[in-house]
């Protein structure tokens, strides 16, 4: 049994729970700790971040778990730790302050707080030691604790600023939508206007390596989505054709585990090559319902086969026994980001013999590594390409590549492996269930239905609120769910229902998301509800901190 234990033990959270033995003395969220904030007259740290979240585990190590680090934030600040993905409005609040006050966001995030929750200052990722051109941790909370005694007044009016310009851009569209009358979708969506997004969207395609904009690349799957739709209904062949080449690339990349299949959160570099290797479930999803439109508008089987790899994926290991979704897997093994997913070239000619050159090639295996001294499996000349070199037919080819991967994943499976984020999210897995009934309805395997069918009885079921409203709660785990759901976890849910209904032909699940949507419509007239927007900095008032710490970039791993 580790020396400390804190507060967090008692949560369900496996992100809490990766906390629970710091030294640090950390707090949920909640009255106790923000009573004795008050109490005590002392700043709030609140530090946000999610299991898979690899830079997490990083400031975890470096100042999290270090003795005088911890014992600098107990002796200064009341530490509240959060988990986003159960969490999201917190996230959002604290997540927008830190965009207003920097410009840029991400995880870990940290953000300080007066002791009536105004927030006065915050960042991402700090590390131990001056690095990155921004300070460390420990000068961060010397700084701040040294003005929260000697400039309190200058705290709290730019925390004063900050929460007036939240307040405001919260508003935005508020008082104007109460005034909209409702017409014709056409009216509010013309021709134009598809054309116009469309020409947004392919002024920041990557033509080279797919995607959109600079790296770190994250998947764009609804740029995708709208690429293939715009095609569909105007017969836009550039569009087409830049959604099919984001695919490709990040299907022959490591982005996509070549082994075992699924899909990391994003990519380090433009060519999908070096993710951060955790695996959430809703990328999966819409990646899933990216592919099936694909394969409906080219009939390529790239697409089918990459469907079939997913969902074997998500079966295998992020289905529960109750069969709903675990929420995600970690970057890191072993203490290792990506120690579980990469190979020496060496292992890999231990393992095939004589297959192993030709794999090798496939994939890119060198003896130095292709990134930090290893290998990540991907592919950088299509099977039609790479085949001409060989002495093989593409079907030969395609089996002595299939029995090779077989190996290495019975291999892989032996190692120890990344740590699993079981807790059951509502949206997520509405998403995931939508991604099923897309499966099915692309490839006709009943399986996937049946597991959207399986998934969707069990949060209807053990999610629901008490009281007999058909109100759901945000997330489950351990046989408890809590946290009342959120608007983006209703339209998600209504979503999966719609698609089941088609699916099945069952009337019950249209019924259902009718009842869902006119609940929200209740919910939503007791109670206020503003949607969080990622906004231009603005310029509150300078602090002490700020003028001594001018924030830069984050890290691009940070996001």
């Amino acid at each position: 049994m580790p020396a400390h234990t804190n507060r967090l033990a008692g949560e369900a959270s496996p992100y809490l729970l990766q906390h629970a033995h710091n030294p640090v003395d950390w707090y949920p969220w909640g009255e106790e700790a923000l009573q004795r904030a008050v109490a005590e007259d002392k700043p709030i740290l609140v530090s946000i971040g999610y299991a898979a979240c690899h830079w997490c585990h990083v400031m975890e190590r470096e100042s999290f778990e270090n003795e005088a680090t911890a014992a600098i934030m107990n002796e200064h600040f009341i530490n509240i730790k959060i988990d986003r993905e159960e969490r999201p409005d917190l996230d959002h609040i604290y997540m927008d302050a830190l965009q207003a006050m920097s410009g840029q966001g991400g995880w870990p995030l940290n953000v300080f707080l007066l002791p009536n929750r105004q927030p006065f200052y915050g960042g991402t990722y700090f590390p131990p030691v001056q690095a990155y051109n921004r300070p460390s941790w420990t000068e961060v909370l010397q700084a701040i604790a040294a003005a929260f005694q000697e400039k309190r007044g200058e705290l709290e009016e730019q925390a004063k600023h900050m929460t007036e310009h939240l307040e405001n851009a919260n508003k935005f569209g508020v008082d104007a939508a109460k005034s909209v009358e409702l017409v014709p979708v056409a009216e509010l969506f013309t021709k134009q206007q598809c054309h116009d997004a469309a020409k947004a969207i392919m002024a920041q395609a990557d033509k080279e390596w797919g995607g959109f904009g600079r790296a770190p690349k994250f998947p764009g799957t609804f740029s995708i989505r709208y690429l293939l739709q715009y095609d569909h209904a105007f017969g836009d062949e550039a569009a087409k054709a830049q959604a099919l080449l984001s695919l490709d690339k990040m299907i022959q990349g490591g982005l996509y585990d070549q082994l075992g299949g699924g899909f990391a959160r994003y990519s380090t570099d433009a060519m999908w090559l070096a993710p951060h290797f955790e695996k959430m479930l809703y990328d999966n999803a819409l990646l899933i319902d990216a592919m099936a439109d694909a394969y409906q508008l080219t009939k390529k089987e790239i697409y089918l086969d990459t469907i079939t790899h997913t969902m074997e994926f998500i079966q295998r290991e992020m289905t529960s026994p109750d069969g709903v979704f675990y929420a995600a897997l970690d970057a890191d093994s072993e203490g290792v980001e990506g120690k579980f997913y990469t190979w020496s070239k060496e292992e890999i000619e231990n393992i095939l013999g004589d297959q192993a050159e030709l794999f090798c090639r496939f994939y890119d295996v060198r003896d130095g590594g292709n990134w930090e001294h290893t290998n990540i499996l991907w592919v950088t000349e299509p099977l039609s390409e790479f085949v001409k070199g060989t002495e093989l037919t593409i079907e030969q080819l395609q089996v002595m590549l299939a029995e090779s991967r077989a190996k290495l994943l019975q291999v892989r499976n032996k190692r120890i492996r990344p740590g699993l984020d079981d807790k059951i999210l509502l949206g997520w897995n509405a998403l995931m269930i939508h991604a099923c009934c897309k499966a099915y309805s692309v490839s006709g395997t009943k399986s996937y239905r049946h597991m959207a069918e399986r998934a969707m009885t069990f949060l209807l079921d053990a999610l629901q609120q008490p009281g007999g409203s058909g109100a759901l709660y945000h997330t489950y785990k351990n046989g408890a769910a809590k946290y009342p759901a959120f608007l983006d976890d209703y339209a998600y849910v209504i979503r999966a229902l719609i698609a089941l209904q088609e699916v099945t032909g069952n009337l019950f699940y249209i019924r259902r998301a009718k009842a869902l949507a006119s609940l929200w419509r209740q919910l939503s007239a007791m109670k206020k509800k503003f949607i969080f927007t990622i906004r231009q900095p603005v310029k509150p008032t300078l602090s002490y901190v700020r003028r001594k710490f001018m924030m830069a970039p984050s890290p691009a791993v940070t996001q």
